[in-house]
């Protein structure tokens, strides 16, 4: 490819004002695109190496705040105001009117239940045979691997290794805790030194490919709805029907008629999630807060459960297993990023359970304002009025 369309980049410091304007105009001069807005930002652009490459500016999302919610969680507890951001109108609203029904019902309650990040890799040997008996060999060298794998890193923890045979591969998948990163990097680093201390070990010679891709990375899959992926975590309340229906203009029993109905609809579907729509709140907060928002594909799957009480009431809980969040590192420490994590006082260390808390049971508010919608009407005139910008 001739020079003249290589992006430019400084050999030592690519990470200032003047090469971001450098690649503008070289954009401007092969696109026609002023990229005016894009160049215009507050950051100090020295906080971007390890997060981006060719930088030319910043998109700006609009963020509205929901809330507030009051969780009671084992993490979260109190008030939150939740940024989220979005460019769909209504949005915001509807996860606010959630929150307002989940407040006068006394809160939401959230567990988080297990949290493990995964590296899959696959070794190959000469037959099945080979295949069982290195399984058995790991197992009984666990805790060698486990120090090896740790030796990489001061958080992540390796805390057990899944197994399958297929033909004459072994599929592994290591699970670990590590703490209030998402980890997907640092248990690939520590993987590898596993991987390699196995391979250097095993009496017999095999060979192995990091990922054997049931790690499922950045992929939704049924594997995580069983052995959980990130965080395992449950937003759980009762629905009080006069609440729901001075609110919502709904009663219990129609929703959870309407639930039962959702559900087999998403059964015949397939969809990775019943309820109406967790993708929206996990995106929006994802975006605000610095989180890889490809880990919305994992992330979004789950289980919308519902009881009708005999009082009449409605037990509704939200069950998301594969929540993939951090608090520290990674895009957290961006400043927009940061300050939206500060404003739900979940930015560092030993906050990362707080903020899957947050996040769940903001998937339930907007579960809970979307199904009433839909039955009462108001989701297709709720859209017409606060949704339909067509500048």
């Amino acid at each position: 490819m001739s020079d003249d369309f290589r992006i430019p980049r400084h050999p030592e410091n690519d990470y200032t004002d003047e090469m971001a304007k450098a690649r503008r105009d070289f954009l401007k001069e092969k696109t026609g695109a002023e990229l005016t807005h894009t160049g215009s930002y507050s950051i100090d652009t020295s906080v971007l190496p390890g997060n981006v490459e060719n930088f030319v500016g910043i998109v700006q999302m609009p963020v509205g705040v929901a809330g507030p919610v009051h969780i009671n969680g084992e993490n979260a507890n109190g008030l939150f105001y939740v940024p989220l951001a979005t460019t769909e109108g209504t949005l915001v609203a509807s996860y606010s009117r959630g929150m307002r029904v989940i407040n006068e019902c006394g809160g939401v309650k959230t567990t988080v239940v297990e949290q493990f990040m995964q590296r899959a890799p696959a070794f190959i040997f000469e037959d099945a045979r080979q295949a069982r008996e290195f399984g058995a060999w790991v197992e009984e060298n666990f805790e060698a691997i486990k120090a090896a794998a740790e030796s990489t890193t001061s958080v992540g923890k390796l805390q057990h290794i899944h197994q399958w045979s297929v033909s004459r591969s072994r599929y592994l998948r290591f699970n670990y805790t590590t703490g209030d990163a998402a980890g997907q990097n640092m248990v690939g680093k520590a993987t590898l030194a596993a991987c390699e201390w196995i391979k250097a070990n095993y009496p017999v010679q095999c060979e192995y490919l990091l990922s054997g891709n049931m790690d499922t990375d950045k992929k939704h899959s049924h594997l995580n709805m069983l052995h959980s992926r990130g965080k395992r975590v449950i937003a759980e309340i009762v629905l009080k029907q006069d609440v729901l229906k001075r609110v919502m203009k709904v009663d219990t029993k129609t929703l959870a008629r309407a639930t039962v109905m959702a559900n087999t609809g998403a059964l015949m579907a397939g969809a990775a999630y019943n309820g109406p729509h967790s993708a929206n709140g996990i995106a929006s907060l994802f975006i605000a807060t610095g989180q890889d928002e490809a880990n919305v594909v994992e992330s979004h799957a789950g289980l919308l459960s519902h009881e009708l009480l005999d009082n009449g009431d409605l037990y509704m809980a939200v069950t998301l297993p594969s929540l993939i969040v951090a608090t520290y590192g990674g895009g957290t420490g961006l400043p927009t990023q940061r300050e939206c994590l500060e404003l739900l006082g979940c930015y560092g260390k030993d906050k990362a359970n707080k903020f899957a808390e947050i996040v769940a049971a903001t998937v339930l508010a907007g579960d809970i304002s979307l199904g009433c919608a839909v039955i009462a009407g108001h989701w297709v005139a709720s859209h017409d009025k606060y949704g339909r910008n067509r500048t």
